[in-house]
């Protein structure tokens, strides 16, 4: 079923699995994803590429300076004929919610969706109500506007299980791109491979594959590092190391193993930490990022070796 739904979301992404195994592995841990980069490369059409093969119900919100927090998460309308307000749900109630340029919106606004990530409810006049199970959201942003835009807080960029970016299309796949869409875009004629009753059941048995103490203990290293890092003025929370942990598993299932290896956790320690840290501001200064120094640490910290059980 993985292999389909990869398969199928490369009849419209072309030449970026890497990339789509990423989004579902966030999927299949249950989390938030944070997608970065440029505009037209593909970030809409992937999440509702995405939402189409695994059957899940999607909606975007374009966030802009005036959207309010009710334009997200809906408004009690009173209905003249029950004499009683009746609850309108906003666009947050989908399985997969793209936010689109969230650095656009008001800090008002960007926490509206933090009660939505955390706890997947929504609280109007005191009474929580649910969202759909599951519940993901993809917001995006242009990392190259830095006007009129409203920088995410550390408490939201925390609630992000991941920071990804598709990046440019090779040649060769910008010429296969311009093929597939010369009389209609090939996302128009998607269709599932997959149920929300899938879903949620990978979602249970990622929890089951196999991580062995001394890769737990290689995660705790590489979490503890970001918090004695001579450039890192903040480093990741323990929210950090549940995320690495998880998504570790989702990446050894995806790639048909049920036990974690270090290199997955390799891997996905730049994806899932560096928006988790802030830098000094000289190390900003000397042409350090957040990448960088999780680079610098990951070669830093010794690599477990040993037989997997």
């Amino acid at each position: 079923m993985i292999q389909q739904i990869i398969e199928n979301i490369e009849k419209v992404i072309v030449g970026k699995r890497q990339v789509i195994e990423y989004f579902l592995t966030a999927i299949l841990s249950n989390g938030h994803i944070l997608l970065e980069d440029i505009p037209g490369v593909g970030k809409t059409i992937l999440s509702r590429a995405m939402a189409i093969s695994l059957g899940m119900s999607f909606k975007r919100i374009q966030c802009t300076p005036d959207l309010l927090p009710s334009d997200i998460t809906g408004v009690s309308v009173f209905n003249q004929k029950t004499q009683e307000f009746e609850f309108k749900p906003g666009p947050v109630f989908a399985n997969l919610v793209l936010a689109d340029e969230i650095n656009r919106a008001t800090p008002r606004t960007q926490s509206s969706l933090l009660e939505c990530m955390e706890e997947r409810q929504v609280t109007v006049e005191g009474v929580p109500i649910k969202l759909p199970k599951p519940f993901i959201v993809m917001a995006t942003q242009n990392p190259i506007e830095y006007e009129g835009v409203f920088p995410l807080p550390e408490a939201q960029l925390d609630r992000f299980l991941m920071k990804l970016s598709i990046g440019y299309p090779s040649y060769e796949d910008e010429m296969e791109i311009i093929r597939m869409q010369r009389l209609r875009h090939p996302i128009e004629e998607l269709g599932p491979v997959a149920t929300l009753e899938d879903v949620i059941s990978l979602q249970e048995k990622i929890k089951e594959v196999y991580v062995d103490e001394t890769i737990i203990q290689y995660i705790l290293d590489i979490v503890s590092a970001t918090r004695k890092h001579s450039d890192i003025a903040v480093g990741a929370s323990p929210r950090g190391s549940l995320a690495l942990y998880r998504t570790a598993q989702a990446l050894a299932y995806i790639r048909g193993r049920d036990y974690v290896l270090p290199d997955d956790v390799k891997e996905l320690a730049p994806l899932v930490l560096s928006h988790r840290i802030i830098l000094k501001s000289e190390s900003h200064l000397r042409g350090y990022t957040p990448r960088s120094v999780i680079s610098s640490i990951l070669a830093s910290v010794e690599v477990p070796v040993g037989r997997v059980k």
